[in-house]
């Protein structure tokens, strides 16, 4: 069996992320993880901040650190916040570590050394007030596209279209929004993708298995022709270029970041005293399925900026084995918006519930096929639904039932119930399945299946009738709910694993680490005499309307102001 080698796409450094970043990549890529190393595999799991580029630089201005300071307090603000969230990553790196700018000199060396890197000359803009060439990040300005009144210099997120800066219509400079600007030349070093499209393009057909949105989005940028990409900037932030007649210049962001998650696994094997085992996964391919996640706008750079450049080292590197792309998660039919204070916050998320409400809820709203919108009402149904009156019914109806009537000890035997495991069964291959197919909506309808069952089974069999009779009968069939709420608390623990883990302490099982479903269906341990332990307070509270309407009022943000006519 390979190994799984699972990335998130890197959260970039400029502050607190917000729930449509969450779901977008770090959650599905964690629950992906925590479902792999349940079913026995071999799991290195690598995220960190990506920290260089113009944006870093404006956010440190405005908020009077120096750089070096701005990147430290957000990297370690992010790492906080994902730990509450209970994100497992192996490895929580940075791109501006050592590793990665000894990696990145390395990787450009030898992309130079085989003939894809030439310079040429571009119109770039230049602020007369600053007195300085501006990167393409510090150009603002509307898009000649779609018509976005700030699209950036390198990308619209009106429409997603790459650009150039010269393109934008009415441009302006980001940090002196009225400083007169030059287009003057300035030379850089490019990238000759042209050149490697054909490889490239091969590499992507023997994919084809990929999510029809990533296939689309790397089919789109391969049918418009790969054009070479500017691979320098005009920035003091960044990892310095290697060449001679380039050293006041940096690194384009989007060269180096991808490196980033392997210096990271570098970091990684240097901490595990083992400094050179991240060669175990990175330059082996045959031995390692490479799994990343991320939003559709970073999946032109993972299927064809990032593997050019690895191509053209000439190399032997892993290279994506499937690319989970994720659409946008709107806020009340809108954007979210810092600048607005518009939607909910990852920081702020967690003082308003608990972890596992933020990640089912996600989880059950996962942007696969098209983009969703998120609302409180809409959370407020799937926690209540879902989880307090379906899930939370069950056990509190079997815990009352096996308390009250046995004293909180069901007597020794097992009698299984074929009709029922056989049905068990088969919701959990279907929810094994959807799994590993990272198909997680699928994946949900099969779970939720499986807890209306244990409601219906309870329902039908009526052991609090039974045990007026036939105590022992009555026993078997609260033995065979407290195997279904093994195997429950199984497939919930990828998703929602502080629930899991207090459903998990109710029952008499043992060892410390979490079974496949599969494997959760063998139920010896039901044999002997069981006794459980009853939870201290209710595991899943509702929300309730007022909490609702208040929720969804201080969150609605300010008001965006009319457009000119």
């Amino acid at each position: 069996m390979k190994k799984k080698l699972i990335t998130s796409a890197l959260p970039y450094i400029n502050g607190v992320k917000h729930l449509g970043n969450l779901v977008g990549s770090i959650l599905p890529a964690d629950i992906f993880a925590r479902y792999s190393r349940q079913q026995g595999e071999t799991v290195l799991f690598i995220c960190g901040t990506d920290e260089h580029g113009a944006p870093a630089e404006l956010g440190a201005a405005a908020s009077g650190m120096s750089i070096e300071a701005y990147c430290q307090h957000n990297h370690q603000l992010q790492k906080d916040i994902y730990q509450a969230f209970n994100i497992s990553f192996d490895h929580f790196g940075r791109t501006s570590s050592p590793a990665n700018h000894r990696l990145t000199q390395r990787v450009f060396a030898a992309i130079d050394q085989h003939g894809f890197i030439f310079s040429d000359t571009l119109q770039q803009f230049y602020s007369v007030d600053d007195k300085r060439f501006l990167p393409d990040r510090y150009i603002e300005g509307t898009c000649p596209l779609c018509g976005f009144p700030d699209a950036r210099g390198d990308q619209c997120d009106g429409c997603g279209a790459l650009l150039n800066p010269s393109e934008l219509r009415c441009p302006r400079s980001a940090i002196s929004p009225g400083s007169a600007l030059q287009l003057m030349e300035s030379r850089h070093l490019f990238l000759d993708l042209a050149k490697l499209e054909p490889a490239v393009r091969s590499w992507l057909d023997s994919h084809p298995h990929w999510p029809a949105t990533v296939r689309g989005i790397a089919r789109k940028w391969l049918q418009e022709g790969l054009r070479p990409r500017c691979i320098t900037r005009d920035l003091a932030w960044g990892i310095g270029v290697p060449k001679a007649g380039f050293e006041d210049k940096v690194f384009y962001v989007w060269f180096d970041a991808p490196l980033g998650y392997i210096s990271m696994t570098q970091e990684w094997a240097a901490a595990q005293g083992r400094p050179e085992c991240w060669r175990d996964w990175w330059q082996r391919p045959e031995e390692v399925e490479l799994v990343q996640f991320m939003a559709k706008d970073n999946v032109p750079f993972h299927t064809v900026f990032w593997p050019a450049m690895m191509i053209a080292t000439a190399e032997t590197w892993t290279l994506p084995t499937f690319i989970k792309g994720v659409n946008w998660l709107t806020y009340e039919g809108d954007k979210f918006s810092t600048s607005r204070q518009r939607g909910v916050f990852t920081g702020e998320a967690l003082t308003l519930f608990p972890a596992d409400y933020w990640r089912y809820t996600l989880f059950c709203m996962m942007p696969e096929t098209s983009d969703t919108d998120f609302s409180f009402s809409a959370m407020a149904q799937i926690i209540n639904k879902d989880l307090a009156d379906n899930l939370g019914n069950f056990i509190n109806r079997l815990v009352t039932l096996i308390v009250s009537n046995f004293n909180g000890a069901l007597p020794a035997g097992y009698s299984p119930d074929p009709a029922l495991n056989q049905a068990l069964s088969q919701d959990v291959s279907e929810y094994e399945h959807h799994m590993r197919q990272l198909e997680y909506r699928k994946a949900g309808v099969a779970m939720r299946r499986m807890w209306t069952r244990g409601n219906e089974y309870i329902t039908h069999q009526q052991p609090w009738r039974q045990v007026k009779t036939d105590p022992l009968a009555s026993a078997q069939v609260l033995k065979n709910c407290l195997g279904l709420l093994w195997v429950y608390s199984c497939v919930l623990a990828p998703v929602a694993p502080g629930i899991a883990e207090r459903i998990r302490a109710i029952l008499p099982v043992d060892g410390a680490r979490w079974p496949s479903a599969k494997a959760a269906l063998q139920q010896d341990w039901l044999q002997p005499v069981l006794a459980i332990t009853s939870p201290a307070e209710t595991l899943i509270r509702k929300i309730s309307e007022g909490e609702v309407e208040a929720l969804t009022q201080r969150f609605a943000g300010k008001t965006p102001p009319p457009a000119d006519l």
